[in-house]
């Protein structure tokens, strides 16, 4: 069984679709999905129940994660943010091949929810070329992670100190245990809200100074990488 677990905090705009995008997916694989909700005020929690979610208390991402995985049925977890929308086949895709690589942990490569082709030139060149050409010796997963709950509980689940780029290092710590692998069989679609509310050029900068500490086998756990979480329509 797999278990989709989604961090939420007013979600309103988006959570619907990927949703439906999740319901009409082609798949066998018995599935279940857990909201881990962070304190909405708008509709985020009405659309979840009429939608056949589990919904249990959360708070920032890595909280919503593990407080998720704690009530999780599968034996199979799909980390998501609330954000993100899936294409066609995309779990049936997923499953088959995690299964034939024998992947223990996987992520995916990003495609931009926009019509510029110079955002999605930009994601190919900045982040999933390099995910892809590094994968046998740097794991990196953002935003949808693919990981066996057997590897999920030995490391820990995800730190929930750390104030940017948490996923990334659950991926790292994951792989030491188990066969990483970037998914070549289907992407997921992203927005670039948060580019747009902190401004493109600050957002990459920051990232790019987060990996760069990573390099040193270090969470990033100084404040002067906050993530503020859902600060998007303000």
């Amino acid at each position: 069984m797999l278990s989709i677990i989604i961090p939420t905090l007013n979600e309103e705009k988006y959570l619907p679709l990927l949703l439906k995008s999740i319901k009409e997916q082609n798949v066998e694989e018995k599935y279940e999905l857990i909201v881990a909700d962070a304190g909405s005020v708008d509709k985020t929690l009405e659309i979840a129940r009429a939608l056949g979610c589990n919904i249990i208390e959360g708070g920032l991402p890595a909280k919503g994660r593990n407080e998720g995985a704690k009530v999780a049925q599968g034996d199979l977890f799909l980390f998501m943010d609330a954000d993100l929308k899936m294409p066609k086949d995309f779990l049936k895709k997923s499953l088959k091949e995690f299964k034939e690589r024998n992947l223990d942990v996987a992520s995916y490569c990003l495609i931009p929810r926009t019509g510029r082709k110079i955002f999605k030139t930009a994601f190919n060149l900045l982040y999933n070329w390099p995910i892809t050409l590094c994968q046998n010796f740097l794991a990196h997963g953002s935003s949808a992670i693919l990981v066996k709950k057997s590897i999920f509980q030995e490391v820990g689940g995800f730190d929930e100190d750390i104030k940017l780029a948490e996923d990334h290092y659950f991926t790292r710590q994951a792989s030491k245990i188990g066969r990483f692998g970037v998914i070549k069989s289907t992407k997921v679609y992203i927005t670039m809200r948060r580019f747009e509310a902190d401004g493109y050029l600050p957002t990459l900068f920051k990232y790019l100074i987060c990996h760069l500490y990573m390099f040193s086998g270090k969470p990033a756990k100084s404040k002067i990488f906050n993530y503020k979480f859902n600060h998007y329509e303000k």
